[in-house]
């Protein structure tokens, strides 16, 4: 775990079990320790190489907020397994009930005499879970044992595709979740801000810190959102995250 003064991150590299023609996707956990709201963003070596969603943000005080990096699909392997591809985490404190609107680049200025943490990140590949291995057959002699040891091999390779295939559809559905688990706090941060300039605070919303959602629930929940908010006449900007493009 790398740790500053403002937030803490897990893991410190990035591992990507690679893939030949797959997106691969790893994430993060950002974890902000003080009673300050802390804004954050996310730079790389290669833009065209990966996506982070989000790529800036802002994590409330003593709450934890998660970054996916997804690497495109790539054609060949590179030399030796080797990756020369760093990340950098930059963070700094943002005003009080800051949203991921009130980020400007001036923010992560150091030369503006603004306290901007820094954090390095390397990334490394990791060969893919390999298939078990057929059982090797026994020295008893007779049909019957070579039948089964054949039998086994061809159910454990078909065992091995279908974990291999859940497994692949458990991690999307994780990433999708934490996707709208991080829009749906920034939706209520908004609320929360907007209600308490009008109405003196909404008490029946609380803030999400930790943990993910899942994506029924969080459709569920912005929807009630969303009709609360039409009846106090705001309007929730939310909108897909933009690739990252970052130099």
């Amino acid at each position: 775990m790398s740790t500053g003064d403002l937030i803490s991150i897990e893991p410190q590299e990035l591992q990507f079990p690679f893939e030949l023609r797959k997106q691969i996707s790893c994430s993060l956990q950002l974890t902000n320790k003080t009673d300050n709201y802390v804004a954050f963003k996310v730079k790389t070596t290669n833009p065209k190489k990966y996506c982070v969603r989000p790529n800036t943000g802002i994590v409330l005080p003593h709450s934890a907020c998660d970054v996916i990096v997804t690497m495109q699909a790539q054609k060949e392997a590179p030399p030796d397994m080797q990756c020369k591809d760093k990340f950098l985490l930059q963070s700094a404190v943002a005003s009080p009930g800051a949203t991921t609107k009130d980020i400007t680049a001036e923010m992560f200025n150091k030369e503006s005499g603004n306290h901007v943490e820094e954090c390095k990140l390397r990334v490394s590949y990791v060969p893919p879970p390999q298939p078990p291995s057929p059982v090797r057959e026994g020295s008893e002699e007779g049909s019957s044992p070579r039948a089964s040891v054949s039998d086994n091999g061809t159910i454990n390779r078909a065992e091995y595709t279908a974990v291999k295939a859940l497994v692949s559809k458990l991690t999307e559905e994780k990433n999708s979740a934490i996707q709208q688990n991080n829009k749906l706090q920034q939706e209520l941060e908004f609320l929360r801000r907007q209600s308490n300039k009008s109405h003196g605070g909404l008490p029946f919303m609380g803030q999400i810190n930790r943990g993910v959602c899942s994506p029924r629930f969080v459709r569920n929940l912005q929807f009630g959102i969303f009709r609360r908010s039409y009846k106090m006449n705001y309007t929730v900007h939310g909108g897909p995250t933009m690739p990252y493009n970052t130099v």
